[in-house]
């Protein structure tokens, strides 16, 4: 161990000097990220991780953002679909602004 681990260890600091991110309880389950946003028309894109359907009530997050909205139509490659499965590229309507990375969960 060298002196700066030490003196880190000491303060109960990590040896990495990483800052320990503060862990939430999620409601849901995760069912993708944001890819893409379009500005004019408000539609988010991404890649799911689980399956969704038109109705569903999902919740997106991230940064200070968190907000629920129901899915009203969705598409996948601009042909409308009723429900999309694990891995199908999708796009939908949201209600606020969103950015790469903001996480989606199925209610």
């Amino acid at each position: 161990m060298n002196k700066m681990s030490a003196k880190k260890s000491a303060k109960g600091g990590s040896a990495s000097g990483g800052k320990e991110k503060p862990i939430r309880k999620t409601q849901g389950k995760l069912v993708g990220r944001v890819d893409h946003y379009f500005d004019k028309i408000k539609v988010a894109a991404l890649k799911l991780k689980g399956s969704l359907k038109v109705g569903d009530t999902v919740r997106i997050e991230g940064g200070s953002i968190s907000f629920t909205q129901e899915i009203a139509s969705m598409q996948i490659e601009h042909e409308q679909v009723k429900k999309a499965k694990k891995g199908d590229e999708i796009g939908f309507k949201v209600k606020k602004k969103v950015r790469e990375g903001y996480r989606i969960y199925r209610q």
